[in-house]
C-alpha cells in the first residue's frame, strides 16, 4: 500500500489499478458551505480564483523577513485535521512577504487565526516593487472578533467569518499596482512578542474573499467556477401562470457583475428572472426585452449577502415580486408566454451569461399563481 502524494500529510489510501485514483471533490461533486454553524448547508457557486501563494499551509516556504518561525501539526485547523502551525513572533519586523507577477487591481489577502485567550493586533497589506506605498489594514483580534483600522494608504474592504472554537478568517482587500507584488503578513503589528495557531493563507485577485484553496505546488493554484446546469423541460413550467422561488446570497453586494435564476426558453428571450445586479444591493425582476410586454422591476433591500427569500410570481395581468415576506411591488399588465415555450430552470439569465455566483439553500417552481398570503408564508424568514 505505497502512496505519494503533493501535501503535508498522509490522507488516507487510495487504491489504484489500471485507472488513477482521486481523492477530494470530483468533477461533478457540488460544495456545501456550512459557514456560521448551519445545520443547512447551502450550495456554494464560486467564481473561478487563484492563490497566488506559493505555500498556504508551509508557510516557512515563502520569503520570510526577521525571526517569525512556525511550528507544523501544531492543533486543529478549521479544516478538522491537526494542520495548524503556530507562528512564533517577537516584533512587528517579524512578517511573510511572499511575491508574484503583478495584480494590477483589487488584491484580496486572507487568512485563518485563532483567538487562544490573549488579544493581539495583526497586520494584512500589499506593496509592489513599483510602488513603495503599503496598502493594507490592522487587525485587532478578540475573543468576540476582529476590528480593522487602516494602515498608511489604507484599503479598499476588510473583514472576518467566524468560524468557532476561537478561530476566525481575517482579509484584507487593498490595492496592487506595477512591478511585482507582495501579499504581506505581520503576525505582531504592535510589536509584542506572541505565539498563536494560524492555517490557510491566500492571496487572490478580486474584490472579495472566495473559499481556501490549498496550494502546496510551489506555483499559483487555480480553481475552476462553480457551474450549476441546467434542470426540467417543457412539461414541467406552466406558460400562463406559477411562482419562482429562491432562498439565496450573494458572495458580494458591490458591482462584481449581475447574477441570474431563471426559467428560459433556452436563450435570453421568453423568461422569467430573478436577478442582482451590478448595482449594490438590488434585485430586479423582470422578463426578456424580446418578449411581447417586457417586465423590468427593481427594488433595493437592506443586504444581498445575507440569506434572502425570493418569489417572483407571473399571471396574466397579475405579477408580483416578493422579498423576506414583503410585497415589494406588482405588474398589472402580463401576457402569458406561449404553450411549450419555458423549457428549463437556468442557473444564469438563460443563454449562459450572468451566472448565478453565491449561495443556494433552495430553488422551487410552483405551476399555479399563489395567492399573497400564500407568498408572504412562502418568503418570510
Amino acid at each position: 500500500s505505497a502512496q505519494l502524494e503533493i501535501g503535508l500529510a498522509a490522507t488516507d489510501y487510495i487504491e489504484s489499478g489500471a485507472t488513477t485514483g482521486k481523492a477530494g471533490l470530483l468533477e461533478n461533486e457540488p460544495r456545501l458551505d456550512y459557514s456560521g454553524g448551519a445545520s443547512c448547508p447551502s450550495l456554494l457557486l464560486e467564481p473561478s480564483r487563484t492563490n497566488f501563494i506559493k505555500y498556504s499551509e508551509y508557510l516557512g516556504g515563502n520569503s520570510l523577513s526577521g525571526s517569525i518561525s512556525f511550528t507544523y501539526n501544531d492543533s486543529t485547523s478549521p479544516e478538522g485535521l491537526d494542520n495548524a502551525a503556530l507562528v512564533s513572533v517577537t516584533s512587528a519586523n517579524d512578517r511573510l512577504q511572499p511575491f508574484f507577477s503583478a495584480v494590477n487591481g483589487l488584491l484580496c489577502i486572507s487568512i485563518f487565526v485563532k483567538h487562544t485567550g490573549t488579544n493581539f493586533i495583526t497586520q494584512l497589506n500589499t506593496f509592489n516593487s513599483g510602488d513603495s506605498s503599503l496598502y493594507g489594514a490592522f487587525a485587532n483580534v478578540t475573543s468576540s472578533g476582529v476590528t480593522f483600522s487602516s494602515y498608511q494608504s489604507g484599503y479598499d474592504s476588510a473583514d472576518f467569518v467566524d468560524y468557532g472554537n476561537g478561530w476566525f478568517r481575517i482579509y484584507v482587500v487593498c490595492q496592487s499596482t506595477t512591478g511585482l507584488t507582495y501579499a504581506q503578513w505581520r503576525p505582531s503589528a504592535n510589536d509584542v512578542a506572541i505565539s498563536y495557531p494560524c492555517y490557510g493563507f491566500q492571496a487572490e485577485e478580486g474584490s472579495y474573499p472566495t473559499s481556501y484553496i490549498p496550494n502546496h505546488s510551489g506555483g499559483s493554484v487555480t480553481r475552476g467556477a462553480d457551474v450549476c446546469g441546467d434542470a426540467g423541460d417543457a412539461s414541467t413550467f406552466n406558460d400562463s401562470e406559477g411562482v419562482l422561488y429562491t432562498e439565496i446570497a450573494s458572495l458580494t453586494d458591490d458591482n462584481d457583475g449581475s447574477k441570474s435564476i431563471s426559467i428560459s426558453s433556452g436563450a435570453y428571450s421568453n423568461n422569467i428572472i430573478i436577478q442582482y445586479t451590478t448595482n449594490t444591493n438590488q434585485i430586479v425582476f423582470k422578463t426578456s426585452p424580446s418578449y411581447t410586454t417586457p417586465i423590468f422591476q427593481s427594488y433595493n433591500v437592506s443586504d444581498i449577502t445575507e440569506n434572502s427569500k425570493i418569489a417572483f410570481k407571473y399571471k396574466s395581468n397579475d405579477c408580483s415580486f416578493w422579498h423576506n415576506g414583503v410585497k415589494l411591488g406588482s405588474v398589472s399588465s402580463f401576457t402569458p408566454f406561449s404553450s411549450g415555450t419555458l423549457t428549463e430552470l437556468n442557473f444564469n439569465r438563460g443563454d449562459g451569461n450572468e451566472k448565478f455566483e453565491g449561495k443556494i439553500k433552495q430553488i422551487l417552481y410552483f405551476p399555479t399563481a399563489l395567492t399573497d398570503s400564500e407568498c408572504i408564508k412562502l418568503t418570510t424568514l
